[in-house]
C-alpha cells in the first residue's frame, strides 16, 4: 500500500524573507553569542563567525556552559568541541565541518523574535526550514492556540483547520485568506474529511459538514475528547478519550450516521488511527496498538512495544509505522505464517515524537515527517531513514497533512499553520527562498 495522502489539489502564492546587518566583532568571542543567547548589545566580546574554529576548541574546557546551553544532548554529540587531542592543524577544519552540534542547523531564537543583530555573522539559521528540495510558501495566522486538525475536502479550493481555541478556520488556498471563522464550542482534537464531508473530534461530540450542500450534524456516543478520526468501508471511526473507539455506517439521507457496535480493548484514551490492508489500527495512551478487522470490526492483534503515549500511525506498503513519546519510531512488517505483525526496524530521536506523515517527492521518493518535541519537524527518505532536512517552528508542531501536487501543511502549537511545497529540483536554500508573497 502506497503512503496515504490527502485527496484535494490547491495552489499557494509564495512569502518573503527578512536580511539583516552584521555587527562589527571585537577580541574574545561571546559564548552565549554561540549558543544564541547572547542579549547585549553591544557586547564587550566579539560576534564574529570567523573565530569559530578557534572557540569551539577553547570550549572543551567550558562543557557545563555548553551543555546547558543545548540541553538534552547525549553521548558524543553533547559536547560542541572534537577531541582535545586532536592536532593543531585538524582543529580549524574539524570544528567547522566535524562539530556534531552543526550550529548552522539550528535555529537562532533572537532572529525568531526579529531581533538578531548578527546578520550574516550569525552561525545560526535565519530560516524557516534546513535542507533541499523543498521551501516554505506561506505562513497562515489567526488562530489564538496549537492548530489540532487540518482537512482538504476532495474537489474544493478551501482548507480547513481546527484549533485547540475551539475554532475552525476556512483559508483560501489561492490567496491564503481565511474566509470564515466558525466557533465550535469546544476544543477540536482532530480533523478529517471524506469526499464532501469534513468531520471534526469535539468534547463528547463529532461534527459533521457536508460542503456541498450545507448540512451539518452532530454525532455524539463519545465520551470525552475524540482524538482521532478515520473513514474506511463506508464507516467512521472515532477514537475517544475513555479508550473506546466508535463506528458509525452510512445510513439513510436524513440520518447518515447510524451507530454500530463500539470497539472496546484499549484501556486509555485511543489518540491515532489509520488503515491499511482491510485493517484499522489504532493507537492508545496505553502504549499499545490494536490491529481490527474491517469486515468483523473484531481485534486481531495487540502490538506492544512502545513504553509510552502511541502519538501517530502510517501505513506504507505492507509495513505498519508507529511513532511515540518514548522517542522512537518503529516499523512493524508480517513476519509470521500467521500474517501478525512484529517489529522490523526501530529509529531512535533524541526527542518524543508527536506525529508522523508520508508524502512522495517530486523524485518519486518516499519522505516520512517527523513533528518531534523540540519543535521541529525532521524528514526522512524511506525505507533506509536517510535525513533529507529539517523544518523549524516557535512550537512543537501536532499536525501534519499532505497534498497532491508537492504541497504539505504543518500546525504547531502557536496556532500557526504554515504551507510547505516540493521543489522540482535540489537548489541551495538561498535558490529556495520564496517570492514576495501578499500578506495574509
Amino acid at each position: 500500500m502506497a503512503i496515504k495522502t490527502a485527496r484535494s489539489t490547491v495552489g499557494w502564492q509564495q512569502n518573503s524573507a527578512a536580511h539583516y546587518k552584521a555587527p562589527t566583532s571585537r577580541r574574545r568571542v561571546c559564548t552565549y553569542w554561540l549558543a544564541g543567547k547572547c542579549n547585549r548589545n553591544p557586547c564587550r566580546f566579539s560576534h564574529d563567525a570567523s573565530l569559530l574554529g578557534n572557540v569551539y576548541h577553547r570550549a572543551a574546557k567550558q562543557s557545563s556552559h555548553m551543555a546547558e546551553d543545548f540541553p538534552g544532548r547525549k553521548g558524543p554529540e553533547s559536547s560542541p568541541v572534537n577531541s582535545a587531542s586532536s592536532t593543531s592543524g585538524e582543529r580549524s577544519e574539524s570544528s567547522t565541518n566535524k562539530n556534531p552540534l552543526k550550529p548552522q542547523e539550528k535555529l537562532c531564537n533572537f532572529w525568531i523574535t526579529g531581533n538578531c543583530v548578527k546578520g550574516d555573522a550569525c552561525p545560526f539559521l535565519h530560516s524557516w526550514f534546513h535542507g533541499g528540495n523543498f521551501a516554505m510558501l506561506a505562513k497562515l495566522e489567526g488562530h489564538k492556540k496549537g492548530v489540532s486538525g487540518i482537512a482538504l475536502p476532495s474537489g474544493s479550493t478551501k482548507l480547513y483547520s481546527g484549533s485547540k481555541d475551539g475554532t475552525a478556520r476556512i483559508w483560501d488556498c489561492h490567496t491564503g485568506q481565511c474566509d470564515q471563522v466558525i466557533n465550535l464550542g469546544g476544543e477540536v482534537g482532530c480533523f478529517t474529511c471524506e469526499g464532501p464531508w469534513v468531520f471534526v473530534g469535539l468534547p463528547n461530540t463529532v461534527k459533521a459538514y457536508n460542503i456541498q450542500n450545507g448540512a451539518s450534524y452532530n454525532i455524539s456516543g463519545p465520551v470525552g475528547q475524540v482524538h482521532a478520526l478515520e473513514v474506511a468501508n463506508d464507516m467512521l471511526f472515532a477514537g475517544a478519550q475513555d479508550g473506546t473507539i466508535l463506528v458509525w455506517k452510512g445510513g439513510s439521507e436524513a440520518d447518515p450516521f447510524q451507530m454500530a457496535a463500539p470497539l472496546r480493548g484499549h484501556t486509555k484514551g485511543v489518540v491515532s488511527l489509520t488503515v491499511g490492508r482491510d485493517r484499522l489500527y489504532s493507537g492508545s495512551i496505553d502504549q499499545t496498538i490494536r490491529v481490527w478487522d474491517l469486515h468483523t470490526l473484531e481485534c486481531v492483534q495487540e502490538l506492544v512495544g512502545h513504553t509510552d503515549v502511541v502519538m501517530s500511525l502510517l501505513c506504507w506498503d505492507q509495513y505498519l509505522i508507529s511513532c511515540s513519546l518514548d522517542a522512537t519510531i518503529k516499523v512493524w512488517g508480517v513476519a509470521t505464517e500467521g500474517g501478525s505483525l512484529e517489529v522490523g526496524f526501530t529509529h531512535h530521536e533524541d526527542h518524543g515524537i508527536l506525529a508522523l506523515s508520508g508524502t512522495i517527492d517530486t523524485g518519486g521518493k518516499p519522505v516520512l515527517l517527523c513533528a518531534c518535541l523540540d519543535n521541529t519537524v525532521r524528514l526522512y527518505e524511506l525505507p533506509s531513514f536517510t535525513e533529507r532536512g529539517k523544518i523549524f517552528s516557535r512550537r512543537e508542531v501536532r499536525t501534519l497533512q499532505m497534498a497532491p501536487g508537492g504541497l504539505f501543511f504543518t500546525g504547531d502549537a502557536a496556532g500557526t499553520l504554515t504551507v510547505w511545497n516540493w521543489l522540482d529540483s535540489p537548489k541551495s536554500q538561498k535558490e529556495q527562498l520564496p517570492q514576495p508573497m501578499e500578506s495574509c
